[in-house]
């Protein structure tokens, strides 16, 4: 085997399943509220991963124990092996990007990217290159000289970026680093990050409520839920097979239709339609169910075998798609049709028509968590 043979077996055995961060029964309690509830969670190295959930899931409290900033009640926290749990953040190796920025606004940009590196006594040209390499890195090569005031929001992001990566951390933390952003270059952000972490290969935990940022950047995401995990998968798992009635809500719109397993592919609805779903999907539920699928899978002319006939209640025009609300006697029904050709009529309030859907396209959720 010649050596850059070797060398790319290291570097495969090295990655392939490694655990970069490890959380084992993890617990965090405030007074009488508790924000995380005996949390184990394994995270990949090199992997971009997002803690996606509402206000107070405890997402935020849980990256805050992984960078030192809160204590643990209970449980253990792990970094490539070692428990970090009782040290410092500065003992740990991570950096944590802040959406603040938290920049030193008399000091310049080089200054500003150097402050980690002088902390470690770097110095000379050693020091120089990093922070030229970690500005470049984020598009910003050149502007070394100026302070965080002549920057706009979003290069004072990518000055924040620069300086967490610029000490080579095993793992950068980043607590809703998109949120002052407006929404165009947020979405221009979301996709200049996964860029990076791709570039650098180093492990990204992104703490985030924003469900398509989370999509649009994570390769695996944890659902959170009351300082649990609700689901935790790739995001086409969780979109197209959601466990629960809240992970299907929480993460784009579902329509949840109460019904009965009336076999080993078919639930009953309560308007006494029956519709067949994926014998898999009911994962050996019986009796009382909910069914979902998405607005984005159904379809308004009847060509699929699952139908269910409506009334248009109202439509709103959304730019790439129309949004339908169907009244059935099943229940109200969430429609979404493509804009894809010119000049295409949308189908006024009050019309008759015939809701359908492939079967493969249904997901099952116990009946007892209907919101």
């Amino acid at each position: 085997m010649t050596a850059v043979g070797q060398v790319s077996d290291a570097v495969a055995r090295d990655e392939v399943g490694d655990i970069d961060i490890q959380l084992i029964e993890l617990s965090k309690r405030f007074d009488d509220v508790v924000a995380v509830d005996a949390l184990s969670l394994e995270i990949e190295r090199g992997s971009f991963f997002a803690l996606l959930g509402p206000s107070g899931c405890g997402k935020t409290t849980t990256l805050r124990m992984i960078g030192g900033f809160e204590e643990p009640t209970s449980g253990r926290i792990e970094l490539a092996g070692t428990d970090v749990s009782g040290l410092p953040p500065y003992k740990r190796d991570v950096n944590t990007v802040f959406q603040s920025y938290a920049l030193f606004p008399h000091l310049t940009i080089f200054e500003n990217v150097a402050f980690g590196l002088r902390r470690r006594k770097v110095r000379g040209d050693e020091l120089r290159r990093r922070v030229v390499e970690s500005l470049e890195l984020v598009g910003l090569g050149g502007l070394e000289r100026r302070k965080p005031r002549q920057l706009s929001g979003g290069q004072q992001q990518r000055i924040a970026l620069a300086r967490a990566l610029v000490n080579r951390p095993r793992v950068l933390l980043l607590d809703e680093p998109l949120g002052a952003l407006d929404l165009k270059l947020r979405k221009e952000m979301q996709l200049e990050l996964k860029r990076i972490q791709h570039e650098v290969g180093i492990t990204f935990v992104h703490v985030t409520h924003d469900q398509e940022e989370a999509m649009t950047m994570a390769d695996r995401i944890v659902i959170m839920n009351h300082g649990q995990i609700e689901q935790l998968g790739t995001p086409s798992l969780l979109y197209e097979q959601p466990r629960t009635a809240f992970v299907a809500s929480f993460l784009g719109v579902s329509n949840l239709l109460a019904g009965t397993v009336t076999g080993a592919d078919r639930v009953r609805l309560a308007d006494g339609t029956e519709v067949r779903v994926q014998r898999d999907a009911l994962g050996g539920r019986t009796g009382s169910v909910q069914i979902g699928v998405r607005p984005e899978k159904l379809r308004l002319d009847g060509s699929e075998s699952n139908t269910l006939e409506g009334t248009v209640a109202e439509s709103a025009y959304i730019g790439v798609s129309t949004q339908y609300i169907v009244n059935t006697a099943a229940g109200a029904v969430t429609a979404y049709v493509q804009n894809d050709r010119p000049g295409a009529q949308a189908i006024p309030d009050g019309s008759r028509l015939t809701l359908s859907w492939n079967p493969d396209c249904t997901f099952v959720v116990d009946a007892q968590e209907a919101s």
